[in-house]
């Protein structure tokens, strides 16, 4: 199947940087890459990904940035994010930054997922690198318009970014579709993407593509809107919301509103099956907040069947490679803990 990326959290080195400049620049076609999903709620799939897919996320994202040059990689090459940063640097002629810290002088690009940055803006010295970067982009989960609000208050320049590895990558810029791709929510709320960017299917698993490339559609795994902008909005996955004593109870807006609190450092939340309500939500909060204030708290701004029914209190949020939360990981927490 070609090009295979790197063992998964290993470090980018100059020979797979080269490996991956030679793909991109091949006079033929080259064969696919395949990258894996994350796995966060579960088994990750192998996505193949044809260069033009590839090329054209690129493209489109320079047009939307309305510049290249540097990446600094702080994701694993192995995952989608990861692979396009180096793709993106490599094609504007640029080694990416692989190394501690950040790139000297101003104008460069990196791409983090929230809870780095999150981590990012707590300290000064961060702050003050990122300050000269050209571009942050921000994927790889549900951005908090708090977490938007502290960055630009830094000077921090922060877009936020939607895709999936099936779309080699983020597609949606700031809820905008990149140029060329097409976005739409179906009947059930799902958002499906069209467009040059899509991946060619899920590698030996023909079944699993035929249910999701439907007439040139993806049938993403999340919920959405489009708003009276015209920009979609990301709700969150459909398995997020939980079905709790016959309420639906969508978890990222509770996980937001719990990081809201001044003394919630961070926070996740999933839901777990339950004899009583069929599935109770189980919050996870880092930062000295009981469960009668965690409850009270977000009932003061959603209805009080969102307030979370357990709530545990963890050092940090257990993260994958890719700076993911580790959902699979958080059930099982949530089980122990009860």
């Amino acid at each position: 199947m070609g090009f295979k990326q790197p063992t998964r959290g290993r470090s980018l080195g100059r020979v797979e940087t080269g490996e991956l400049r030679r793909w991109l620049e091949a006079a033929d076609d080259p064969a696919p890459l395949v990258v894996e999903t994350s796995g966060s709620t579960g088994r990750p799939k192998r996505v193949v990904l044809p260069r033009r897919a590839v090329l054209a996320s690129v493209v489109a994202t320079e047009r939307r940035l309305g510049g290249s040059g540097r990446w600094a990689l702080k994701l694993p090459p192995s995952y989608v994010a990861g692979l396009q940063v180096v793709c993106r640097s490599l094609v504007a002629g640029h080694e990416p930054f692989t190394g501690e810290g950040w790139p000297e002088g101003v104008g460069w690009f990196t791409s983090l997922v929230p809870t780095q940055l999150r981590r990012l803006l707590d300290d000064e010295g961060e702050v003050e690198a990122l300050r000269r970067a050209h571009t942050v982009l921000l994927g790889g989960g549900p951005a908090d318009p708090a977490l938007r609000t502290r960055a630009a208050e830094a000077g921090v320049r922060v877009v936020a970014t939607y895709g999936a590895a099936e779309t080699a990558g983020g597609c949606v810029y700031d809820g905008v579709p990149l140029d060329g791709v097409g976005v739409r929510i179906a009947v059930s709320g799902r958002i499906e993407v069209t467009g040059p960017t899509l991946f060619a299917g899920y590698e030996g698993e023909p079944g699993l593509t035929a249910e999701v490339l439907v007439d040139g559609w993806f049938r993403t795994a999340d919920a959405g809107r489009i708003d009276d902008d015209g920009r979609l909005q990301v709700l969150g996955r459909l398995d997020d919301v939980v079905v709790s004593g016959g309420v639906n109870v969508p978890g990222p807006a509770v996980a937001a509103r719990l990081r809201a609190h001044p003394a919630v450092r961070d926070a996740e939340v999933v839901g777990v099956p339950d004899e009583e309500w069929g599935h109770r939500l189980v919050a996870f909060v880092v930062g000295p907040v009981s469960e009668a204030e965690a409850r009270a708290w977000v009932a003061a701004e959603h209805p009080r069947s969102w307030a979370p029914r357990q709530v545990v209190g963890v050092e940090e949020i257990p993260l994958l490679a890719n700076g993911k939360p580790d959902r699979v990981r958080l059930r099982a927490l949530a089980g122990a803990a009860s």
